[in-house]
């Protein structure tokens, strides 16, 4: 190993190292005082919770862990969005489980906490997994009720989402282990089943102090709205249990006997491990985001026996297109190549840019992959599509158009790993958020922007100063640069993997070993959703 590696592999770890100490911290939720107070209620934390539910040394991953990280720091912030979302299994089926965690501010719902729960009723629906909701939750924070009530994809959403799951034949069980008011409280009744725990648990649509108010009733929130009311009285809930583990206990019961799901029927044999070492990928892949390697080391580091087939090697060389097994499941694999190639005509093409060869290559590959019911893994680190007179005249933006075409098309499931640059157009033909991947999550060392942070501060920093001039104010070297770093700072933050994950853009970031742990847990997933629409890249120009 030379010393380049070694610097990378430091650069790398140190990354990772920062990585889990922040999950440390986001998994403290609202902090210690109040996991200490919510035992002394009896009560379990919500990933206290999560980890009661699902089976013991099974395989899980957390969609959204650094949601809300650095935002509503004048509301005292919001750990996680306030709710724990985990992919895991229950007596061995797959599932999604969302937890409100109480420990921030009583479970109340932030705006970005509707979203991250739309997030895990999508996944549920894309892949008709069962879903389990474990409520304890104040309802709407109200002083961001504007943010979170009234549109599309805010709270209602979510109450839509119940009835057509329910349509559709997906498991929701709900159990409530604390508070669930107002609105709220059409969660847990239009899931399938819903257990409530007795003395610690309630459910009703307004509290005593409001009953009060609005027409004179004087009552308890236990008369009004607790186990023994729902459960022997009002019926709206199915199963009463003495505590948090019983309650858990009953899901586990429950979902022990939900019979078998129609497979997609995805390729898969017994998994091998890589042939090379996994662990050298953070030597291999440099710490600084414009230098070049070479992304086979990449994938070989990712698939099973370090085997991959590459479909049209020689043409279209900054995207490798290629098929491989990933945990045992086949796949086919769409990276950007970060090293500079030559062309047969003998032209140089930049690493991590996308030319009209590679684009045409990536399409046909895709086509491929839907054709014989191959899901799609995007190994992205791109700055974008090649621009100039040449590119231009060669039809770039068409060749780019069908590869968008043919990702937004796609009907095979696709997952997106960031690895490194993540910029403009680039984002979107390598199947970005914005195409529905199954899965997108980030390795620490990936940015996500328009454009990388130096380019773009120097444009910024440019369009500024010629303003200040243009108003009469003088502008000297010194200011410039001035101008420039902090334009730099404020743009390298939004870039952060951190910044996008705080925002849902990717579903997590996670330690460069765990991507096969990913990839092979979505594939499984979507084993659950049988393809039932043809793959038709409907209007394009040849």
């Amino acid at each position: 190993m030379d010393l380049n590696f070694n610097k990378n592999e430091d650069h790398n770890k140190l990354l990772v190292s920062k990585l889990k100490l922040q999950l440390s911290k986001v998994s403290l939720g609202g902090g210690e005082k109040r996991i200490a107070k919510l035992h002394a209620e009896g009560k379990m934390t919500a990933r206290e919770r999560i980890d009661y539910l699902l089976d013991p040394k099974a395989k899980s991953i957390e969609i959204g862990a650094f949601v809300a990280e650095g935002m509503y720091k004048e509301h005292g912030g919001c750990p996680s969005g306030g709710v724990i979302v985990k992919i895991g299994y229950i007596q061995g089926k797959q599932c999604v489980v969302v937890a409100n965690d109480a420990t921030v501010k009583a479970g109340a719902w932030f705006p970005i906490t509707a979203k991250k729960n739309l997030r895990a009723q999508e996944i549920a629906m894309e892949n008709r997994l069962p879903i389990i909701y474990l409520v304890d939750s104040a309802g709407v924070y109200l002083p961001l009720q504007d943010e979170i009530f009234p549109d599309k994809e805010h709270f209602g959403r979510i109450f839509r989402n119940n009835a057509q799951m329910s349509s559709m034949g997906i498991t929701q069980i709900s159990a409530i282990m604390g508070s669930c008011v107002a609105g709220g409280a059409y969660l847990p009744i239009m899931s399938d089943e819903a257990i409530i725990v007795d003395k610690t648990a309630s459910i009703f649509l307004a509290g005593s102090y409001l009953v009060k108010a609005a027409i004179g009733e004087t009552i308890d929130n236990e008369t009004l709205g607790g186990a023994t009311t729902h459960c022997e009285i009002s019926g709206v809930t199915d199963y009463k249990a003495k505590d948090d583990q019983d309650a858990l206990d009953k899901i586990k019961n429950i979902v022990a006997k939900i019979g078998d799901y129609d497979k997609a029927g995805f390729n898969q044999i017994k998994p091998q491990k890589p042939a090379l070492d996994p662990t050298e990928l953070y030597g291999i892949l440099p710490k600084a985001r414009n230098e070049q390697y070479d992304m086979m080391d990449i994938i070989l580091r990712l698939v099973d026996n370090s085997e991959f087939e590459p479909y049209k090697e020689g043409y279209g060389q900054t995207i490798l297109t290629g098929y491989a097994r990933i945990e045992g499941w086949a796949v086919g694999i769409v990276a950007n190549q970060r090293k500079v190639v030559k062309t047969k005509k003998g032209e140089m093409q930049f690493g991590g840019v996308i030319y009209s060869d590679s684009a045409d290559k990536a399409t046909r590959f895709i086509a491929n992959c839907n054709q014989k019911k191959i899901p799609l893994v995007f190994l992205q680190d791109v700055t974008g599509f090649m621009v100039g007179s040449k590119s231009e005249q060669g039809g770039i933006i068409k060749d780019g158009a069908k590869m968008v075409n043919a990702v937004s098309n796609s009907v095979v499931p696709k997952f997106t790993v960031i690895i490194g640059n993540s910029y403009g157009a680039g984002n979107y033909a390598m199947c970005g958020k914005a195409y529905d991947p199954r899965l997108i999550f980030a390795w620490p060392s990936a940015e996500l922007a328009v454009m990388g942070g130096t380019q773009a501060a120097k444009v910024l920093a440019q369009i500024e100063a010629a303003s200040l001039k243009k108003s009469g104010e003088e502008v000297d070297q010194a200011k410039e640069d001035a101008l420039f770093a902090k334009i730099k700072a404020r743009y390298d933050e939004q870039v952060s993997p951190y910044y996008a994950a705080s925002r849902l853009w990717t579903d997590a970031i996670i330690d460069p070993l765990d991507t096969r742990n990913w990839i092979s847990m979505g594939i499984e997933a979507a084993n659950h959703s049988p393809i039932t629409k043809p793959f038709n890249l409907g209007v394009i120009q040849v």
